[in-house]
C-alpha cells in the first residue's frame, strides 16, 4: 500500500472524525485537534509511561509466543505421531476466546505483568503454532530428503529449509492476532494495575471524565497496534525478501 493511499484514508478519517463531533456536539466527542493536543501534551509524561508499559507486555508476549510456537509447529507439521497426538489439543483449545482466562491468570499470577503477558501470549501462541504447523506439514518430502542427502543435520535443515518455509507463516500469524492482541491487552490492564493504556483510557474517561485525555489514549492504543502492523511489515521484507521480488 503506498503511503499516498495512506495518508488520503488519515485525511478522510479525520474529516469524518470531525463532522461527527460537529453533529454530537457533546464533550463526550471531541474534536481531533483537541485529541491531538491532549495526545502531544501528555506523551513526554503519564501518556508515555503508560504507552511503554504496554509495548513492553506485548512485545515480550510475541517474542515468548514466537520462541514457543515456531519450533513446535514445525515439530507437529514434520512429525505424523506429534500431530495425532497434539492435534485434538489443538482444535480443543484455539476456537476459545482467550479473554475470559484473564480472570482466571490473575488468581493464579496475581497483579503484575506476568498474568496479562500470558493472556496474550496465548493468543500470539496459537496464532503461530497453528499455521506454522500448516506451513511445515505442506514442505514436499522430496526437498528435505534432497537437503539431507548433501550431508545436512538437523540444524542445517532448520535454518535453510524449515525457517525460510515458516518465517511469512510466523509474519502472518503476528499480523492476525495483532488486533485481537491489543483489544485483550486493554481488558487485562482494567484488572488492578497503576500503569497500562488500558487503565489510562478507563481512569482518564470514567474517573476523570476528561475525555480528550480518553481519546487520547485510545489514539496511542491504536498507535502501538499500527506501529506492531507495520514493524512486522518491514520484518517481514527485511527477512523474507523472496517474497517480493516480482517477475519482470
Amino acid at each position: 500500500m503506498s503511503r499516498r493511499s495512506l495518508l488520503l484514508a488519515l485525511v478522510v478519517l479525520l474529516l469524518v472524525w470531525q463532522l461527527l463531533a460537529i453533529i454530537v456536539h457533546r464533550p463526550i466527542l471531541p474534536a481531533p485537534w483537541e485529541v491531538l493536543k491532549a495526545f502531544f501534551l501528555a506523551l513526554p509524561g503519564e501518556l508515555g509511561k503508560h504507552l511503554l508499559s504496554s509495548f513492553w507486555r506485548v512485545l515480550a508476549s510475541i517474542t515468548l509466543g514466537i520462541v514457543a510456537a515456531a519450533p513446535l509447529g514445525i515439530a507437529i507439521g514434520q512429525s505424523a505421531s506429534l500431530s495425532r497426538l497434539l492435534s485434538p489439543l489443538i482444535y480443543l483449545l484455539y476456537p476459545i476466546p482467550k479473554v475470559v482466562f484473564v480472570p482466571v491468570a490473575i488468581l493464579f499470577l496475581g497483579l503484575g505483568d506476568l498474568a496479562k503477558i500470558l493472556i496474550i501470549f496465548l493468543i500470539i501462541f496459537f496464532q503461530i503454532l497453528v499455521l506454522v504447523r500448516d506451513q511445515a506439514a505442506a514442505l514436499r518430502p522430496e526437498l528435505i530428503l534432497s537437503v539431507r542427502s548433501l550431508g545436512a543435520g538437523r540444524r542445517a535443515l532448520f535454518r535453510f529449509v524449515y525457517l525460510p518455509a515458516t518465517l511469512p507463516a510466523i509474519f502472518t500469524a503476528i499480523r492476525q492476532s495483532t488486533g485481537t492482541a491489543i483489544a485483550v491487552l486493554y481488558v487485562a490492564e482494567l484488572f488492578a494495575t497503576k500503569y497500562g493504556l488500558g487503565y489510562y483510557i478507563y481512569i482518564t474517561g470514567s474517573t476523570l471524565f476528561d475525555y480528550p485525555a480518553m481519546y487520547a489514549g485510545i489514539l496511542a492504543m491504536s498507535l502501538l497496534g499500527l506501529g506492531l502492523y507495520f514493524g512486522v511489515d518491514w520484518l517481514e521484507r527485511k527477512l523474507c525478501p523472496w517474497l517480493f521480488v516480482h517477475p519482470h
